[in-house]
Formats: structure tokens, C-alpha cells, sequence
């Protein structure tokens, strides 16, 4: 089996998860596990159809990390529960989600799925990471569209694509990225950052949307050549645009840093993680079965473990 990384937007398919598996699953105790049951099906799933011999589940261990707040503060300020002076905001998450997570992590430290976080980062900063310094043909597993920016084919960097669901995923390479949106990938940051995107609190530039965004950067290459043109009188940038840009100045003088992915974070290596999958044994297993049982996991567990068996 050739070698292939998968990294995992983990909370991504965790909430998948828990809106996709109905709640009426739970442990006896009524505790839901709903999102345990989905994520370990998807992770079972995934691997092998896709041939990851590596996995990461690449976790937000800031989820809205301050550095970004305070170049746009609206940054995903309509997710927030709760404001925490000097630690990470809480993020809005259901009770019954939130009572999940650590049992998500208990199996998966089980299974032997490799988790790891960055301090001040979110998961997307540790994928991009990842994807951007691995000698593996790498898969990026998410329902989030910035993390396109990562797709390079000379690098075999994809991206698998849950938005509509794990029955219809789309597997996103750099003709599928123009496809859907007529900029590359490499442009993508640019092309969001002009469009903005309400699910992010990113307000973008007013009055210019999908189909400007991607016509400008077809004709001027990035967001700096478009902006350079903008300021030069011959640019050929017409006075509308101009202005909208203009209006938008601030904003555009900020906002590439908050969209685009950190690609550079000192993070443990894949054998440091422990990220080859392999087959589950001994106490670990025992204990995974017996889980199965007490937190009604019902067959989730069986087809992972059948899943990682593949793996040797």
C-alpha cells in the first residue's frame, strides 16, 4: 500500500456527526453519543476508501484565536458562548455535543489515531501545516472551503469535501477548485477574502461578489496586483471597483493574515504523533470493545477496528 496522509478537520465531523446521527442514541446513562458513533463510522469510512496509511486528527485548541480577533474582530464573533479574559473565547456548541467531545477523544486515544493541537492556532493552521511540509500525497478531510487554499496538485494535495454529507463527498483538486469557483487554489484566500463570508464573520468587500472576485483575480493575478492596479491611475481597474476597494482599505490591509491558513507551526513529525494507523491490540482493544458496550457505541467500534486491522 502506497503511503498517504489524512488529516482530519476533527471538529468539522464531529458536528457533522452529531446533526447527521439522530440523538436518540445514547448511553445508558442518557448521555447522547451520537457524534462518537458518526465520527468513528466517518473515520473507518474514509481511510478505507481513501488509502490513508496515516492519520492525524487535527484538533482546535483555539478556536478563534486572539491574533485574528483583533485584526477583524467580527471573526466568527456569532459562534461565541462566552468571552474569557486571557484564554480562548468558549465557543456555542449544544449541551449534548459538548458532553461528547471527551469521550471523542478517549477513543481515539484508543485507537491509536494521533490528535494534535497548537496553542493560539485552529485545526485549519495545523492542516495547512501539515499538507504544506508532508513528503506523503496528503487528504484533507473538511466541510470548511478555506481550507481549498491547500489543494496542489504537484504536491498530491487534495481536499475531500463533506458539505453535502459523507454519501455525496467531492474530492477537490486544482481543476475541481476552478471548476467550482474559476480562481486556483492558490488564489482562494484572495478570492474570500474580496467575497467575505458570513459563516467566518469575514464582511469582504461591499459590492463585490463571487463572480467579480474571481473575474478581478483572472485579470490581475492576486490581491496585491489587483490593489497595486487599483492605485495606478492606468491600472485599468474601473472607478467603481476602485472605489469599493477604497472603501474597503482597512479591512483589506488585515484580512489575507486572518484568512489565510499558518503553514509554518512547529509541530510534532507524523512518527512523533503517531500518526501510521495500525491495527488496535491488547489492553487498548479490550477496553474499546467494552466501551462499545457501556457507551452503546454499537458497531461503530467494530468497523474501525476492522478498518485499522487493514493496517500494518
Amino acid at each position: 500500500m502506497t503511503d498517504r496522509l489524512m488529516l482530519l478537520d476533527t471538529a468539522s465531523l464531529y458536528f457533522r456527526a452529531f446533526y447527521g446521527v439522530p440523538d436518540s442514541i445514547k448511553r445508558p446513562d442518557g448521555t447522547p453519543v451520537n457524534a462518537v458513533r458518526g465520527l468513528l463510522d466517518m473515520i473507518a469510512r474514509l481511510t478505507v476508501d481513501y488509502g490513508a496509511t496515516h492519520l492525524v486528527a487535527c484538533w482546535d485548541d483555539d478556536w478563534r484565536p486572539q491574533w485574528r480577533v483583533d485584526l477583524i474582530p467580527s471573526y466568527k464573533a456569532h459562534r461565541v458562548a462566552e468571552v474569557v479574559p486571557d484564554a480562548p473565547d468558549v465557543e456555542e456548541v449544544p449541551d449534548p455535543l459538548e458532553a461528547q467531545i471527551p469521550m471523542i477523544r478517549e477513543t481515539l486515544r484508543l485507537a491509536g489515531i494521533a490528535v494534535v493541537g497548537k496553542a493560539e492556532h485552529e485545526a485549519d493552521d495545523v492542516i495547512g501545516s501539515y499538507a504544506s511540509h508532508a513528503e506523503l500525497p496528503v487528504d484533507v478531510v473538511t466541510g470548511d472551503r478555506d481550507l481549498f487554499q491547500l489543494v496542489d496538485d504537484a504536491r498530491a494535495v487534495r481536499v475531500i469535501y463533506t458539505a453535502r454529507g459523507m454519501k455525496n463527498l467531492e474530492v477537490l483538486t486544482e481543476q475541481a477548485v476552478v471548476e467550482k469557483y474559476r480562481v486556483l487554489p492558490e488564489q482562494y484566500a484572495d478570492f474570500a477574502t474580496l467575497r467575505g463570508d458570513t459563516s467566518d464573520g469575514l464582511p469582504g468587500v461591499a459590492g463585490i461578489g463571487e463572480k467579480t472576485a474571481a473575474g478581478l483575480l483572472a485579470e490581475y493575478g492576486t490581491l496585491d496586483g489587483l490593489l497595486a492596479a487599483a492605485a495606478d491611475a492606468q491600472g485599468g481597474v474601473s472607478a467603481s471597483v476602485r472605489l469599493k476597494l477604497e472603501a474597503a482599505a482597512d479591512y483589506l490591509a488585515v484580512a489575507p493574515t486572518v484568512v489565510k491558513v499558518v503553514r509554518d507551526l512547529e509541530l510534532p513529525s507524523l512518527e512523533e504523533a503517531g500518526a501510521r494507523l495500525h491495527p488496535v491490540t491488547g489492553d487498548d482493544r479490550a477496553e474499546l470493545e467494552r466501551l462499545a458496550t457501556d457507551w452503546n457505541l454499537g458497531g461503530a467500534v467494530t468497523r474501525l477496528l476492522a478498518a485499522l486491522d487493514t493496517r500494518d
